[in-house]
C-alpha cells in the first residue's frame, strides 16, 4: 500500500484589459449588496511586501482574493496551531464567528461572482483532484462545496503523468488557455492538488485609442533607459496626490463595478511607499471624488509572477502546515501529512482596449464650462497598480518593467 505524506495547494490567476471582443453573457446582476472578505486587505499588502523583498528590482503580480480564499479553505482542514497560524496571518482571531463570517463573505463573493453584468468577466473558483485511495474527510469535503461551490475529481497519483495532465487541463480550461503547463512535476506521494483560480477580463469605460500609443522612454532605474508602447489619452480621471504616502494615484474604471488603480511614487520614493501601503489607504484612494484633466500616459504591458508561497507565508507567521508539525486533522486522519507546496501563478495583460459608456461620456463633458487646464500624467518610471471590485482587491503589483 502506498504512503501518501503530501498535500499540494496550487493558486492561479489572470487579470485581462484585453483588445479582442468579450462573449456576453445573459443573466440579471446580483441584488446582494457586497461585503468586503473580512480584514484580508492589511494581509494582501504585508504579502506583497513580502514578495517585493525577494526581487526588489523586478515586477510583482499576484492575487490577494486568490491567496486569502485558499488559505481561508485550508483553514477548514487544519486543528489547533496551524488553523491558529492561517487565522491570525488573515488578521483575525480564532472565534467561531470571525471564522463564520470569513467563510460566509467568500460564498457571498462566489454567488455574486456568477452573476455580474456584461462587459465584466470575472470568475472564481476551485477544485479538488483526490487520489481515491484516500479518505478524505465527508465534512471538509462537505464545506468546500457548500461554502466554496468546489469541483472534486478522482485522481490517480499512482500515475504521476497522467494526473498532471488532468489537472493542467483543468486549468488551462478556466483559464481560457492563458496558463498552461501550471503544475511541472507530480510524485506518486501526493494524494490531493486543490486549486483556486480567478479569471479577470475587462474593458475600459473609456478606450484608449491604438492611434495615439507609440513608442517612448521607460525609466527602469535612473541609469537604465527602455523603450516601451505608451497609450495616451486626455480625458477626466479620478486624480489624488497623497501627502502621506508619497504619490500620486490615477483612477481608471472599466466596464461593470470595476476598477484600476494605477500609483507612482513621488522620485526616489518607492520603498516609502511600499511601507505605507495598507488597508485604509486603499479605501481612501477608492472614495475619493476628485476629478481632473489628465493628458495621461501608461505604458502597455503583460507581465506574470510564479511564486513558491512555502517559502513566503512562514515570514507571515503561517509556516507550520509546511512542516511535520502540520495539524491537519480536519482534512484527513493521518498525522503524517503536511502542505509540501502552495504555488501561486498569476498573469495581466492591460491595452487600450474599451468601449465609450454613457456614464464615461457624460465625465468627460462634465467641467466643460470653462476648460480647465491639463495636467501631462506620465507612468515612465516604476508604479505599482491594483485592480478592485466593488471594493474588494482582486489584483495587486508593481510593474518595473513592462
Amino acid at each position: 500500500m502506498r504512503i501518501f505524506p503530501f498535500l499540494c495547494l496550487l493558486l492561479f490567476s489572470l487579470g485581462v484589459a484585453s483588445r479582442r471582443s468579450q462573449e456576453k453573457k445573459k443573466g440579471k446582476g446580483s441584488s446582494v449588496s457586497a461585503r468586503v472578505t473580512p480584514r484580508s486587505e492589511d494581509f494582501a499588502f504585508s504579502l506583497y511586501r513580502a514578495l517585493a523583498s525577494e526581487a526588489p528590482d523586478q515586477n510583482v503580480f499576484f492575487s490577494p482574493m486568490s491567496v486569502s480564499m485558499s488559505l481561508a479553505m485550508l483553514s477548514m482542514g487544519t486543528g489547533s496551531h496551524s488553523k491558529t497560524q492561517i487565522m491570525e496571518g488573515l488578521g483575525l482571531s480564532l472565534q467561531q464567528s470571525q471564522e463564520a463570517e470569513l467563510h460566509k463573505g467568500f460564498l457571498h463573493l462566489l454567488q455574486r461572482f456568477s452573476q455580474l453584468s456584461d462587459g465584466l468577466q470575472l470568475s472564481l473558483g476551485s477544485a479538488l483532484f483526490i487520489d481515491p485511495a484516500v479518505r478524505i474527510r465527508d465534512n471538509f469535503l462537505g464545506a468546500m462545496k457548500t461554502l466554496y461551490m468546489a469541483d472534486t475529481f478522482s485522481t490517480n497519483f499512482g500515475n504521476p503523468e497522467m494526473a498532471k495532465k488532468q489537472i493542467n487541463d483543468y486549468v488551462a480550461k478556466q483559464t481560457k488557455g492563458k496558463i498552461v503547463d501550471l503544475i511541472k512535476e507530480l510524485q506518486s506521494t501526493h494524494f490531493m492538488v486543490l486549486i483556486n483560480y480567478i479569471f479577470f477580463k475587462a474593458k475600459w469605460e473609456t478606450a484608449f485609442s491604438d492611434k495615439n500609443t507609440h513608442k517612448e522612454d521607460f525609466h527602469v532605474t535612473p541609469k537604465q533607459t527602455i523603450q516601451v508602447l505608451m497609450m495616451n489619452r486626455e480625458d477626466e480621471y479620478y486624480y489624488i496626490m497623497d501627502r502621506d504616502i508619497p504619490c500620486t494615484l490615477v483612477r481608471i474604471p472599466y466596464q461593470g463595478n470595476a476598477t484600476a488603480l494605477f500609483i507612482l511614487p513621488s522620485e526616489g520614493k518607492m520603498q516609502q511607499v511600499e511601507k505605507g501601503l495598507n488597508a485604509r489607504a486603499l479605501k481612501n484612494w477608492l472614495k475619493t471624488t476628485t476629478k481632473r484633466r489628465l493628458g495621461l500616459c501608461l505604458p502597455k504591458f503583460s507581465i506574470e509572477g510564479t511564486y513558491h508561497l512555502e517559502k513566503i507565508l512562514p515570514k507571515l507567521g503561517i509556516k507550520d502546515v509546511f512542516t511535520s508539525n502540520a495539524d491537519l486533522s480536519g482534512m484527513i486522519d493521518n498525522a503524517n501529512v503536511n502542505l509540501s507546496e502552495m504555488t501561486h501563478k498569476s498573469v495581466v495583460e492591460l491595452d487600450e482596449s474599451g468601449t465609450v459608456a454613457a456614464a464615461a461620456t457624460g465625465e468627460v463633458f462634465m467641467f466643460r464650462s470653462a476648460r480647465p487646464m491639463t495636467l501631462q500624467m506620465k507612468f515612465n518610471r516604476p508604479f505599482l497598480f491594483a485592480i478592485v471590485e466593488n471594493m474588494n482587491l482582486l489584483f495587486l503589483g508593481k510593474v518595473v518593467r513592462p
